[in-house]
């Protein structure tokens, strides 16, 4: 650490203006935002994000993918980066900090390094991650994973969304396909800030959470193809309803996952039924299962007791059942010499602090197969996340940027 002290803390109030600025950019109906990838309001968000970047003296770099990357220039010119960001985009109903805290907590730490002029020997970066959610586009940390190698650019612009939108094509309408090639970058490290989005480190009093591992997910898309029918005029015996069998596999799901406690979970998600009519029994449904955990094995054989149970389902109704895996990733092990510098961060404050393993996928859980990679979480009010409700206090907020201050300052080498 810099012989400034242990104190060192972030500009609490000038970081929650810029969170408040930023929820000004695509508002929600709810007190929340609506800023979903590549839309109009995600172009915004990016134009001012940038700006802030190079007001403090940061040069701007964007790839193929739209990921952007402000630098901080070191003192070594050989000596590999320290990154740190998480995602502007939101869900369709999203809240003010999911990502964003990540992105503008990054940038925090940079104006305060200006502040007290600090230098390091590491340059700093600070990234804004294209397409984080996968609301719009799935699957979820699309650009970061082409980043690592887990999709390619050619799959990742060829998704569609619900009105059949190409992603390559709406980041060329936004005007965010930048020129560098992705993956090309290599980092020495990279810390993600995020709100934890569960209710542990609110209920137990702490203040930070030190993130070890993260859980594996499936995401399952299902189709089952029935029969459009009047809902009045068919005899229940002559039925072929997807619906009910979207009802009969949701049921499973939760029971899958209630059998292989702990540390496993399991819903459906989006849900999209056809022709969506009051007087029409479905004749066709698609809905997501999000099945996690930690442990591999549990993962897998809930992955295949979910799949053996919808063509069960499927069977018995006179169905037709097709299942694609559209999101995946292993449980990781996020780097113990990064965990153990974020540890030490939370107690050279004197905050509050657990190790916690993060319940939701982020776009470390990608960048970690390429470089060693760790999260801090700070609390979010009643553990409220992917809702406009969702709420954090200002002093959560400066916490785990102070955090953050800290562990870059350690990895990035501090010059005097």
């Amino acid at each position: 650490m810099p012989a400034q002290g242990d104190n060192l803390r972030v500009d609490q109030a000038r970081l929650w203006d810029s969170l408040m600025e930023m929820a000004q950019i695509g508002p929600g109906v709810a007190g929340g935002n609506n800023r979903q990838t590549l839309t109009d309001a995600d172009g915004e968000g990016r134009h001012l994000f940038r700006r802030w970047c190079e007001a403090a003296g940061m040069t701007i770099g964007v790839d193929t993918m739209g990921n952007m990357f402000a630098t901080r220039p070191g003192e070594d010119p050989e000596a590999l980066p320290v990154y740190v960001g998480s995602h502007l985009d939101t869900q369709p109903t999203g809240g003010k900090f999911d990502g964003v805290l990540g992105v503008l907590g990054g940038l925090e730490v940079v104006r305060r390094m200006n502040d007290l002029g600090l230098r390091t020997k590491r340059p700093v970066v600070v990234t804004n991650w294209t397409n984080e959610e996968g609301a719009r586009f799935a699957p979820a940390m699309l650009a970061s994973g082409v980043f690592a190698g887990i999709h390619t650019e050619d799959y990742a612009r060829a998704r569609t969304d619900l009105d059949g939108k190409r992603f390559g094509a709406e980041l060329e309408r936004i005007g965010w396909v930048g020129d560098e090639p992705v993956g090309a970058r290599r980092m020495h490290a990279m810390f993600e800030l995020h709100i934890e989005q569960g209710p542990i480190l609110e209920a137990e009093g702490k203040t930070i959470g030190v993130v070890t591992h993260g859980q594996g997910l499936w995401w399952l898309e299902i189709t089952l193809t029935g029969k459009d029918a009047h809902t009045g005029s068919t005899p229940m015996k002559m039925r072929v309803n997807a619906g009910l069998g979207m009802a009969r596999i949701t049921e499973a799901v939760h029971r899958i996952a209630m059998s292989h406690q702990p540390d496993a979970v399991g819903a459906v998600g989006q849900v999209n039924v056809f022709p969506n009519s009051r007087n029409v029994i479905p004749g066709k449904v698609v809905f997501t299962v999000d099945i996690r955990s930690p442990d591999q094995v549990k993962l897998d054989l809930m992955r295949g007791e979910v799949e053996r149970a919808a063509h069960a389902v499927a069977a018995e109704l006179g169905l037709g059942c097709s299942i694609e895996a559209v999101g995946h990733f292993d449980p990781v092990t996020f780097d113990p010499g990064l965990v153990n510098v974020v540890r030490r961060s939370a107690e050279r404050l004197g905050y509050p602090h657990r190790d916690i393993i993060s319940g939701a996928g982020h776009d470390a859980c990608w960048i970690n197969r390429v470089a060693p990679t760790t999260m801090i979480f700070c609390p979010c009010v009643g553990g409220l996340s992917h809702n406009e409700a969702e709420e954090i206090s200002s002093d959560w907020a400066a916490a785990g940027a102070d955090v953050l201050l800290h562990a870059v300052l350690e990895t990035a080498e501090v010059v005097a």
